[in-house]
């Protein structure tokens, strides 16, 4: 097999058809490991002859790294469910497949549809590590939840771009804001990380800064507003989850 697109799920029945159909002209294997689902997710994926593998959530590094090593292709694809493949990445990803000298990865960057517009500035460059060789050793490492895929050897860029069909409304945005922070702020804590005064102080505006000036994010309109914003409110809700972490171990050594 060239080519395994690899993917894990859970209640994407809105957005895996979408994501899978684009991808089916280029795929010799699909991969797709669900947590169980309680909608017809692994039902559409298997229609759309795909693989199907049902494991508990284990997060994400843990949960990819699964992935990964149930794919038999050379080349492997990793996509979220609601990521769509444009012709032209698919083009450019055929090309690589035949390449005689490859890299061992290749990034390819995604362009988010956020409030009904496709972004321009916000969120960019958004470049991840997503096609990457299997004799690579691919894995993934970082913090939950924003993993990190690692490969031996140099890393190139795919041309074509992955759209991101992001989030339905601006409810379910804050509702994900608001998980993630608290995960991110678990592993930090995990990994000994405080917070205190000054990082709930100055992160936050910092944050906006980075995405709506110097990301230029101002020039996608409302949208892009709204996106510089829920970065800060991103930022502030990480640092008081782990300020609050932080604060309820110091009470316990306090109280032992």
């Amino acid at each position: 097999m060239k080519l395994s697109v690899a993917l894990m799920s859970f209640n994407e029945e809105k957005n895996i058809r979408r994501t899978l159909e684009a991808v089916l002209p280029l795929a010799d294997e699909i991969v797709l490991v669900d947590s169980f689902s309680t909608d017809k997710t692994t039902e559409i994926a298997s229609s759309l002859g795909a693989n199907i593998f049902r494991e508990h959530w284990k997060g994400y590094v843990e949960q990819t790294n699964s992935c990964l090593r149930k794919c038999g292709g050379e080349w492997i694809l990793i996509l979220d469910c609601d990521e769509v493949a444009s012709p032209e990445l698919l083009e450019s990803i055929k090309g690589i497949l035949d390449l005689r000298f490859p890299c061992a990865g290749y990034l390819i960057n995604r362009r988010t549809f956020y409030m009904g517009k496709l972004l321009k500035y916000a969120w960019q460059p958004d470049r991840k590590l997503r096609l990457v060789r299997r004799d690579a050793a691919p894995r993934c490492a970082g913090h939950n939840p924003h993993p990190v895929l690692r490969v031996d050897g140099k890393t190139g860029r795919c041309s074509g771009e992955l759209l991101h069909y992001s989030y339905e409304n601006f409810s379910a945005h804050m509702a994900q804001t608001q998980n993630l922070a608290r995960q991110i702020a678990e592993s930090y804590h995990r990994g000994g990380r405080k917070s205190g005064f000054c990082s709930l102080l100055f992160k936050p505006p910092l944050a906006f800064f980075k995405r709506f000036v110097l990301q230029r994010a101002c020039l996608d309109g409302v949208p892009g507003l709204m996106a510089a914003v829920s970065s800060a409110v991103y930022a502030y809700m990480k640092y008081a989850f782990l300020w609050e972490l932080g604060a309820g171990s110091d009470r316990r050594d306090d109280s032992g």
